[in-house]
């Protein structure tokens, strides 16, 4: 009879699977890990531009220039004064011993819906620039520009920033230091008066210049 030889089954080691394993898993939370950080600093980085970009906005639409003061204590609804150097009675006059709001509205300085200063409008600021410097001669002065809420409240910042800025301009170059000047594009904020007339949507589209005295 012939001999069986049987060899016991050779034990296969799972060492090598357990160390593939581990390293696969290893692999992952390295790879996760790093994509974690990268969304981090993506997300960072955007939230950094983006704050940037809003403060320089924001700098640019009011126009402060360095040394910039705050102005929220004049009082928009002071009392009506009367300047002899002001003959123009469509020129609106208000203010207090500190200081001045000369009020134009658009018909005033603009054609409906630019914001090119017309010739025939000049003589109004030259009034109101005799005035600044008969009064607050050296004093700060800061040019606001209002619209009605008609249309796109974007654009009509917009028109509002660039009127004002077509009025500083003027004065800058009519014998007022641009250095003493910053504007406020207010836009459709601040209606004066109400939005559903067409007459109060003409109030509401005007300048106001306000000047007013260094003293504290």
């Amino acid at each position: 009879m012939a001999e069986l030889n049987v060899q016991p089954k050779k034990k296969t080691s799972v060492l090598p699977w357990i160390v593939l394993i581990l390293g696969a898993i290893a692999l992952i939370w390295f790879l996760s890990r790093n994509k974690d950080k990268t969304n981090k600093d993506t997300v960072q980085n955007t939230t950094t531009d983006s704050t940037t970009t809003a403060t320089t906005n924001n700098t640019a639409s009011t126009g402060a220039h360095t040394g910039d003061a705050d102005w929220s204590g004049i009082d928009f609804g002071a009392p009506s004064v009367q300047y002899e150097e002001v003959t123009n009675r469509d020129i609106e006059t208000r203010g207090s011993n500190n200081y001045a709001i000369y009020g134009l509205g658009e018909r005033i300085l603009f054609d409906e819906g630019k914001a090119t200063i017309r010739s025939d409008a000049e003589n109004n600021l030259k009034q109101v620039a005799n005035s600044i410097n008969k009064r607050y001669n050296g004093g700060e002065v800061r040019v606001y520009g209002y619209t009605d809420a008609q249309g796109d409240a974007a654009a009509n910042k917009e028109l509002a920033q660039q009127r004002a800025d077509a009025v500083k301009t003027w004065l800058q170059r009519n014998g007022i230091n641009g250095s003493r000047i910053s504007v406020n594009a207010i836009g459709e904020a601040k209606p004066a008066a109400s939005n559903s007339t067409e007459q109060g949507r003409q109030q509401n589209r005007r300048v106001e210049i306000v000047a007013r005295s260094n003293k504290s």
